[in-house]
């Protein structure tokens, strides 16, 4: 029996972070989310993803304090992040008494739903982040990383919803995070899902191939409970399809989300001048709004198609685009076809750009690569040649086993590295996640506390002269 669909709405973080490298401002979101909060969602993503390492590397924010102010203003509706399993918010596997404690001050400062994946889709890699969820009890939504290739199928998508729900998922999502999933394939992945799994379902795609609209609404007929979708004016090209659009094409059916038009409408009005911000300024790039049925054939999420576009551009060799697509799924087959989700859509795309821009394949290759290649990110979909292993790491021995079973726990070592900076518990988590970076961001917080208060005793000096 159909129902009314829910909706998650991303411009907060997905948004952001796909069309303008999620440059958003802590106070250019906290104008909007007393409205956002008004709507009725069933959602708000507004953290996790890239918004952690932006806040801190280009913002000079804290995270944290952001996530403390949106919640100040969400009253009603839950807040979400997505969360990198084993890899937290980073690029690397990090240790469990890490992965623990990030996810207890998450929920601790706001976070009430957490979407937890893994980029190889290795379940081993959720375990620990998904019983530290169910342990503080928060919401966990599973993700399954979806991609196509000559591996990957429905039944083996519905086989692994099953097992997050035995898991202990409260929630299973399909993140399609390069719009590859079609309408008519997503019907039928999503009427499986629904026979096989008992919790709720939600769809996450972007607009990069120009179908998501049309697949959220088969998906919607066969019975998808939650979709993901952002207020118009940054939706679509690399983002998600818009709010307001499928708000209108669902009233008076069945699947109405009863959600007011006006309030979306005053949402768009908002973010509009914004949008021509960031247009100006550069960050948002045309060429990440335009629609590309290519990326069914390349399958480059739209996050990773503006990070090519910016390494290339600091190379000097934009017009290499074309080919550097055309070497993403090649370097993808070798490396044992993982779906192309942060990490592994930067590790594959940067050495796309190296065999690309140096002429010669695998002449240069990158730490990263050489990690997934042994195995520190986890099992590959498909176990990898051993001639190509032997090529990347000569005759260093491969991990088989859980990654970070291997990672003795960090968490005192990060403390001690950095307590001359540490004003709050969280201060070791954005350390331990990003290291010079956060140290960056404490010195130049702990620069504006001297500058306050020299200010303040310069005019307390005038007030109460001595």
């Amino acid at each position: 029996m159909a129902k009314p669909v829910k909706i998650t709405e991303t411009i907060l973080r997905d948004a952001h972070q796909s069309l303008i490298a999620t440059r958003m401002t802590t106070d250019e979101i906290l104008g909007a989310v007393e409205m956002l909060d008004s709507v009725g969602y069933n959602a708000l993503e507004a953290w996790g993803g890239a918004t952690f390492d932006s806040c801190l590397r280009f913002l000079n924010e804290d995270p944290w304090e952001r996530l403390r102010k949106i919640k100040a203003k969400a009253k009603k509706t839950p807040l979400q992040m997505l969360f990198r399993g084993q890899n937290i918010l980073g690029y690397r596997h990090y240790a469990d008494d890490v992965v623990e404690y990030f996810v207890q001050k998450s929920i601790a400062n706001g976070i009430d739903i957490i979407r937890i994946f893994d980029a190889l889709n290795d379940v081993r890699n959720l375990k620990t982040a998904i019983n530290a969820a169910i342990k503080e009890k928060g919401h966990v939504q599973a993700a399954i990383s979806y991609t196509i290739s000559p591996v990957h199928n429905n039944a083996s998508f519905v086989k692994l919803a099953k097992e997050l729900e035995d898991m202990g998922a409260n929630s299973i999502c399909i993140k399609d995070m390069a719009g590859l999933l079609t309408p008519y394939v997503a019907y039928d992945l999503v009427s499986q899902m629904k026979k096989a799994v008992k919790i709720p379902i939600e769809l996450h795609t972007h607009y990069t191939s120009g179908v998501a609209s049309m697949t959220y609404l088969k998906a919607i007929e066969a019975g998808v409970d939650i979709v993901d979708c952002a207020i118009s004016p940054l939706a679509m090209g690399t983002s998600q399809p818009p709010t307001e659009s499928l708000v209108a094409a669902l009233k008076g059916t069945e699947y109405d989300t009863g959600y007011d038009l006006g309030i979306l409408s005053d949402l768009a009005d908002y973010f509009r001048p914004l949008r021509e911000k960031y247009i100006k300024e550069g960050l948002l790039n045309p060429k990440s709004l335009a629609v590309d049925v290519n990326t069914l054939k390349y399958q480059v999420p739209g996050g990773m198609l503006s990070n090519l576009l910016s390494q290339l551009k600091q190379l000097g060799a934009e017009d290499k685009f074309q080919d550097v697509l055309k070497e993403v799924p090649r370097v993808r087959e070798d490396a044992g076809y993982p779906p192309l989700v942060t990490p592994t859509s930067q590790i594959v795309g940067s050495q796309a750009v190296f065999n690309v821009v140096l002429g010669e394949r695998y002449k240069n290759v990158t730490k990263e690569f050489r990690g997934l290649i042994k195995g520190e990110y986890g099992k590959t979909p498909v176990e990898i040649k051993p001639e190509f292993v032997k090529q990347i790491i000569g005759d260093e021995k491969r991990i088989t086993g859980r990654p970070a079973d291997s990672i003795p726990n960090e968490l005192d070592r990060f403390r001690s590295e950095i307590k001359e900076y540490i004003e709050q518990d969280e201060d070791v988590l954005s350390y331990a996640l990003f290291g010079q970076v956060a140290v960056k961001y404490f010195q130049f917080r702990q620069a504006g506390k001297y500058k306050l208060d020299a200010e303040l005793a310069d005019k307390t000096d005038k007030v109460h002269p001595i």
